[in-house]
């Protein structure tokens, strides 16, 4: 073996593992990309085609321009009361759901007596709660943030304790071979084996929070973005509907994001499948 040949082998793992691997991040996030903007142009030629009407569904340039204009005006605003109930409504939820999922995880017999009514209640649609919570506490910002909280709940309480429950046994009895207490078993084998699943039920939780907001702010709301789609049926805008549709994808998307970076952080020591193939 020569010297260059020493020199390639000695630079390969840094071309070869680095820089790929860099490259491959934005490649991924440019194949996103390609589902979206060929909706768009679809899109925007069916309707210039006249193959469907503009008053249903507007082009894309023309919702373009109304997200623009909103953006000058009250969009903002509607936006961050959204943010502000999804994140009360949010955190409620996930708290709660987290200490109910340890309890009735590590507890059989809290689970034989909140499993039963915990499973009714999860099958309770989202509208459905609409008018209780109207009666019980007004049309206020308190109805909204609990119905948000209740629609955060179920996600995290369920992955929660099938996170627990799927814990391997010889883990915690390794733990208690080394004389672990319990808080000791908690902390260092139950709740790093646990936060996969916790992870993914608080990502779940998430989606279906911005999902009960708009139920909470269609019925009962003069500001935030599911009252901009009220109003924008109301007036016969679907130029304001899809606009208001596209700001509550984006903001889900970047919401699911930032779950997704902390899960990649907190999560980075695990060595799991990458659906790679080998050698690919």
């Amino acid at each position: 073996m020569n010297q260059g040949d020493s020199e390639r082998l000695a630079v390969a793992p840094i071309d070869a593992l680095s820089l790929p691997a860099h490259g491959q991040r934005w490649r991924a996030r440019g194949k996103g990309l390609v589902v979206p903007l060929a909706i768009l142009a679809t899109l925007e030629a069916v309707v210039r085609l006249g193959w469907i009407p503009a008053y249903q569904m507007p082009p894309p340039s023309d919702i373009a321009l109304t997200l623009a204009d909103l953006a000058h005006g009250p969009l903002w605003g509607h936006i961050g009361t959204s943010l502000l109930r999804v994140l009360g409504g949010f955190t409620l939820g996930a708290s709660l759901a987290l200490a109910v999922a340890a309890w009735v995880g590590l507890s059989r017999q809290a689970e034989a007596y909140l499993e039963p009514t915990l499973a009714a209640l999860r099958s309770i649609p989202s509208l459905a709660w609409v008018p209780l919570l109207l009666l019980w506490l007004g049309i206020g910002e308190t109805s909204k943030v609990v119905l948000i909280a209740i629609g955060a709940f179920f996600p995290v309480y369920l992955n929660g304790v099938a996170a627990i429950r799927g814990i391997d046994r010889k883990w915690v009895e390794v733990g208690q071979m080394y004389g672990f207490n319990r808080r000791r078993l908690v902390r260092r084998i139950l709740l790093p084996a646990a936060l996969p699943g916790l992870v993914t039920g608080l990502r779940g939780g998430l989606s279906l929070a911005w999902m009960f907001l708009v139920a909470a702010e269609l019925i009962a709301a003069s500001k935030g973005l599911g009252y901009l789609l009220s109003d924008g049926r109301e007036t016969s805008r679907p130029d304001i509907v899809l606009a208001a549709i596209i700001v509550l994808a984006l903001l889900g998307k970047l919401s699911d994001g930032l779950l997704a970076a902390l899960e990649r952080r907190w999560l980075g020591w695990r060595d799991t499948y990458t659906g790679q193939a080998p050698g690919a």
